[in-house]
């Protein structure tokens, strides 16, 4: 009998999960407890929904009906005020169903000779890449793509940042001086920066400075900044109309609505006393106990130091000076930070990238 016809895009099976899925036969096998690194969920606390589901209508017609293809008015308003202090248009803000989504969907829209991605990056760009036909490339250090500006023009380059896999930060006006030279020389930035938000303040003004430029599109999340991976829910700006037309048609028929719940749901946690609260809960329990595990981290001489030396360590992961294997033989789950670059992968077969956004006891205990 013969086998179906099949369309290989050439994207491989996320490793992360692969890892996943191997500490779980190890649980089993050994009835240990392994702490799972490895996966990119802040988990330090849980976002405390007991006063905000209350105030959700489910019987409502919002919750029946297939919500607007660029998502809800409530949700867009209160996108605008907190990320963008009321600034921006709102129908340039198109709701998607998680970063990843919202990813693909920019990747499917835009026409360009190639995406550059930094050194170290999410294995998920260059998957949803392939899949979607889009070649890419490697730049260095923000410096490389500042001084080769013009050279780039027909391109998009993608900033994370505090970046994932090494979870560094750098300083906000270098990174708009650098933004703003692409922008001027038609180098498309693509802005994916999910992790910002658990660590920036109210009336943080950089995506109100983000927004003015033509050729940004920002890609943001809820999963990590109120703890919602489950929801599956984002968003994407731009003010470029073109973009805008032919984004709205990609999601009509990849979507067709994002899922009305979680955006009734982030609505509320963005705009209600209740969900404000709790947000504000959320990100002080993380923050506190992400900057307690590198405080740990470095007393043992284990945070890869090298990589913060013009940055700081603020994201939800850090790199450390141990292989995946020394760390899975004391039951800690991590990823190589081989999976992550292209171009480096021998150099640091002995580093690995952990998830510190986990409770300081828990940490602390494994890492004894």
């Amino acid at each position: 009998m013969s086998s179906m016809r099949i369309k290989h895009s050439g994207a491989k099976y996320s490793a992360i999960v692969g890892i996943g899925e191997r500490l779980k036969e190890l649980e089993l096998e050994s009835g240990d407890k392994y702490l799972r690194l490895n996966r990119g969920v802040p988990s330090v606390t849980n976002i405390d929904l007991s006063e905000i589901v209350p105030l959700i209508d489910f019987d409502s017609p919002r919750m029946k009906v297939y919500p607007p293809n660029s998502g809800m008015d409530g949700l867009k308003t209160a996108i605008n005020s907190t990320y963008f202090n009321g600034t921006i248009y709102e129908d340039n803000i198109h709701v998607s169903a998680g970063g990843m989504n919202a990813l693909d969907m920019v990747f499917k829209t835009i026409d360009v000779d190639k995406v550059f991605l930094p050194e170290f990056y999410w294995g998920a760009y260059i998957n949803l890449m392939k899949i979607n036909s889009v070649e890419n490339s490697t730049y260095f250090s923000f410096d490389e793509l500042k001084e080769n500006a013009a050279s780039l023009k027909g391109n998009a380059v993608l900033i994370c940042d505090p970046n994932n896999p090494i979870g560094n930060k750098y300083e906000d006006q270098m990174l708009l001086d650098l933004v703003k030279e692409l922008n001027d020389n038609d180098v498309i930035v693509i802005w994916d920066s999910p992790y910002r938000k658990i660590f920036s303040k109210d009336g943080d003004i950089f995506y109100e400075h983000l927004s003015v430029f033509k050729n940004v599109i920002i890609v943001e999340s809820f999963s990590k900044s109120i703890g919602l991976s489950g929801q599956r829910i984002g968003f994407i700006h731009s003010i470029d109309t073109d973009f805008n037309t032919e984004l709205s048609i990609n999601l009509l028929y990849q979507n067709n609505g994002v899922n009305a719940f979680a955006q009734i749901l982030v609505e509320k946690i963005l705009t209600s006393p209740q969900g404000q609260k709790a947000a504000i809960e959320f990100r002080r329990k993380t923050i506190s106990d992400i900057n307690k595990n590198i405080e740990l981290l470095r007393k043992k001489n284990l945070l890869a130091e090298e990589f913060y030396h013009d940055s700081i360590p603020i994201g939800i992961f850090v790199i450390v000076k141990r292989s995946e294997a020394q760390l899975l033989e004391s039951k800690i789950g991590s990823v190589g930070l081989s999976y992550f670059t292209k171009t480096e992968k021998e150099k640091v077969s002995n580093l690995s990238r952990i998830c510190i956004a986990v409770p300081h006891s828990i940490l602390k205990e494994y890492f004894k």
